[in-house]
């Protein structure tokens, strides 16, 4: 499947929310890091009622497994960034699938080489 771009964590989170800032972005196909389903649904505040919510918006999105080239990248971003692991990974699925990356984190304006688009 072609996807659009990577949309990270807080992108999913203000699409959840009805947020205006990602109105632009939703009639595009975009991908998520499994990373991000698992910080999203980690959240120790999340009603059983949004979980539920969040499950079914994970369904309708492709979700991008960690795999050796991933991984690979990865640990280049972390050795050549100071950034969470997290976000690296998120940041090195976006790279090796040559998708942009949309989000609301200026943290990633950092890592070079990756096609960022801030919201």
């Amino acid at each position: 499947m072609k996807i659009d771009f990577i949309a990270d964590t807080n992108f999913l989170i203000y699409f959840h929310e009805g947020n205006s800032k990602v109105e632009s972005f939703v009639n595009y196909r975009f991908g998520i890091s499994i990373i991000s389903e698992i910080e999203l649904l980690s959240f120790q505040r999340i009603t059983s009622f949004e979980e539920i919510q969040l499950k079914s918006l994970l369904n309708n999105c492709f979700q991008i497994d960690l795999n050796n080239k991933i991984k690979e990248q990865t640990i280049q971003l972390k050795k050549q960034n100071q950034i969470k692991l997290p976000d690296a990974i998120i940041a090195a699925t976006s790279i090796v699938n040559k998708v942009p990356l949309v989000t609301a984190d200026k943290g990633f304006s950092k890592v070079k080489g990756l096609n960022l688009i801030l919201i």
